[in-house]
């Protein structure tokens, strides 16, 4: 709220400067054609109007852009947590999710910086500048306010097009990065199946798709920008033939109001003002559909019921107690095993067999499940407790160290060096430049077992109690896989560690193998 009044503190600021450089173009037009008046006050007005001016839409942008961006950030904070790993309303391909965590959150921050600020305008600016006309001229100010009312008629049936347009269009964009992302993460399958002319067509129609309804959305936009243009020009024309005509003593009525020429330039100046707001409002328009279509779509990806509403319990270990999924044509398990906290457990099962989905239940990624999972004390477990090894880790434009920093951001380069040591990555900093290796998103120049690495070091890096690994040693020669099997065996004695597996020598080290 207090943002909201600065806000129509300073669009008031920007009308008034327009108030006085309109009186100092009135002013100086009246001396130029005779009357006895000095000059300087025109001029200073012609100075200080625009410095008015400039102050205003300044700080109008300035107060919108922070409030903008603490709503991104907000919305950050609500939908990231279940984009990376969490519960989310709906299933989301990779794309989709992409498409929410950047456009969509900036779409939403454009329309507060643009959109917000401008409707504040619109609200104020023609009624002030209407107010002020009328002081020189009530006529013209009647004049401005007689045209408002087809525009605004005009502007909510071309506003209704373009919102529908604006909605179809990002659920056009959705449906094309979703599928372009998933079937480009696909393509040697695609391309061992041959079916790279059907996927062609796929993304041939999806991006058509997206064109027209692009232009759908121009369409909107030319034709909202045609109303408003035609009413702003009928409102100059009129009072300009009025102001005109009623000098000239030229009416064919008798002139309703005493009209001198330095009130007839103050209103003809003014005029344009009028429809000023209308027409910031119309080049935000399109700003204000996509934040309003965007805001709609990251809604139905926020899960129902926050995950804080369940208060966690303090780690004592894990009990799970007829786990099972069911997929469309397959049922993993139901599933029970305990796990303290300082153990180790390995799950077993042949290549299909679910080793992972179930890691995902336990970890809260897959919620449709059967049974409970639980902590010893038969508490919600904590999410924030539990640190992932996937089998193919997320990597990120940066640094060595910054990709293994990303579970601990405040941890030291001396403690970021140990840990990747202990999990037998110094060779590999030795050879290529330490924690400062740079890698891209997909790991290029590293094996899959580094990679691995890099995963089970920012999984141990994190403190975190619960330490799940998937396929840890898959990729590794035999002497590598024996040093992380003794890691995990180390690292057992510190917190509980829960892996999925098919290597005989882990499941050997392991306390117990729970057999899916």
């Amino acid at each position: 709220m207090r943002n909201r009044t600065r806000t129509f503190w300073f669009w008031l600021l920007d009308v008034a400067g327009a108030a006085v450089f309109a009186l100092g173009v009135a002013y100086g037009v009246s001396a130029l054609v005779g009357a006895q008046r000095p000059e300087w006050p025109a001029i200073v007005a012609l100075i200080v109007g625009p410095m008015l001016r400039g102050a205003g839409v300044y700080g109008v942008h300035a107060v919108a852009i922070r409030e903008a961006q603490a709503a991104a950030i907000d919305w950050r904070r609500r939908l990231f947590p279940g984009l990376l790993g969490g519960r989310t309303g709906r299933a989301l391909l990779a794309g989709e999710s992409a498409t929410l965590a950047i456009d969509h959150v900036a779409a939403i921050e454009a329309y507060g910086a643009r959109f917000t600020p401008a409707r504040a305008s619109a609200v104020i600016g023609p009624i002030v500048v209407a107010a002020i006309t009328a002081v020189a001229s009530w006529v013209a100010a009647l004049i401005m306010l007689g045209t408002m009312l087809p525009f605004v008629i005009g502007m909510i049936l071309a506003g209704s097009a373009a919102r529908r347009a604006s909605e179809r269009q990002l659920a056009a964009l959705e449906t094309l990065s979703g599928l372009f992302v998933d079937r480009v993460r696909h393509l040697p399958l695609i391309r061992h199946f041959g079916a790279e002319e059907r996927i062609a067509r796929q993304v041939t129609a999806a991006t058509r798709e997206v064109a027209q309804r692009t232009i759908a959305v121009l369409r909107a936009a030319f034709l909202s920008g045609g109303v408003l243009e035609f009413f702003a020009a009928l409102a100059v024309a009129l009072i300009a033939v009025y102001c005109g005509f009623a000098l000239l003593h030229m009416l064919p009525f008798a002139p309703p109001e005493h009209l001198t020429l330095e009130r007839a330039f103050f209103a003809l100046a003014m005029a344009p003002e009028f429809y000023l707001p209308m027409r910031r409002l119309a080049a935000a328009y399109h700003e204000k559909r996509l934040g309003e279509a965007a805001s709609e779509a990251l809604t139905q990806a926020l899960p129902d019921a926050p995950v804080a509403e369940v208060q966690p319990a303090r780690f004592d270990g894990l009990r799970v107690a007829g786990l099972a999924i069911d997929w469309p044509g397959t049922r993993i398990g139901p599933l029970s095993f305990a796990l303290d906290p300082h153990d180790f457990v390995a799950l077993t099962g042949p290549t299909g067999s679910g080793k992972t989905s179930t890691l995902a239940a336990i970890a809260g990624q897959v919620t449709d499940i059967a049974g409970a999972i639980t902590t010893a004390g038969g508490g919600a477990l904590d999410p924030a407790d539990i640190a992932w090894a996937a089998q193919r880790p997320l990597l990120l434009p940066g640094t060595l160290g910054e990709n293994i920093a990303l579970a601990a951001p405040d941890a030291t380069p001396d403690r970021i060096a140990a840990v990747a040591e202990r999990v037998g990555l110094g060779p590999l900093m030795a050879a290529r430049g330490g924690l400062a290796l740079v890698l891209d998103h997909r790991g290029s120049g590293l094996s899959g077992g580094e990679r691995r690495r890099v995963g089970l070091a920012r999984a141990l890096l994190s403190g975190r109690p619960l330490l799940i690994c998937d396929e840890p040693t898959a990729d590794l020669d035999a002497d590598s896989a024996a040093d992380i099997i003794a890691l995990l065996a180390a690292v057992s004695r510190e917190r509980a560690v829960l892996v999925a597996t098919h290597d005989p020598d882990l499941i050997a080290a392991a306390r117990i193998e729970v057999a899916l």
